[in-house]
């Protein structure tokens, strides 16, 4: 049934990068803090950047929860589901870190990600996931669905958006600053963006 991996490649990968959708989780230190689930999509948004090394574009939303709790202790994991073909599911268990605009690396990193229009999503930060745990499971209870294509929303809502006023933006938000337990988030206001 289940099986560990020692790294991201082949079949395993080729799997991870088909999937139009992941799901991220992680919590905070505190015993009774929020544990975040959320999912991501939009092609050209993620990349395997090497055999043990993930990363995915941090876009607009009303929180940032992932990057609190990263900021804070880094645990991470990232799960994929077959909705089609085979069953499957991987998961990646991981350290995390939030790579913010104005960090030296944004824009090497920000090169692997050649298929999106960044500038139409309110780009915050590039999340970068080193694997310490990959493994896969049966997945026979995921459902078989059909992937129809990208919702254009998240774009045309963001696209309209330049650096000052998605700062605005996101210091209206409650848990953007802050996370729902009070730790600290997305730094604000916003770097420019050299996107």
């Amino acid at each position: 049934m289940g099986k560990t991996y020692e790294r991201i490649d082949g079949r395993l990968r080729t799997f991870i990068e088909e999937q139009p959708l992941f799901f991220t989780a992680t919590a905070p230190l505190a015993a009774d803090g929020t544990v975040n689930l959320s999912p991501k999509g939009l092609r050209g948004s993620f990349a395997v950047l090497d055999e043990l090394t993930l990363a995915y574009l941090d876009f607009a939303g009303s929180n940032a929860e992932t990057v609190a709790h990263l900021r804070e202790n880094g645990r991470i994991t990232l799960m994929w589901c077959a909705f089609q073909g085979p069953p499957n599911i991987v998961r990646v268990h991981g350290r995390g870190e939030a790579v913010f605009r104005d960090d030296p690396r944004f824009q090497e990193l920000l090169g692997h990600f050649p298929d999106i229009d960044t500038s139409r999503h309110g780009l915050r930060a590039i999340i970068v996931v080193r694997a310490e745990v990959i493994r896969d499971s049966c997945g026979y209870a995921v459902p078989l669905m059909t992937y129809d294509e990208d919702r254009d929303l998240h774009g045309k809502r963001f696209a309209r958006e330049d650096d000052d006023s998605l700062s605005a933006y996101f210091a209206k938000k409650e848990y953007i600053a802050t996370s729902l337990d009070g730790l600290p988030g997305l730094p604000l206001p916003l770097p420019p963006s050299s996107v």
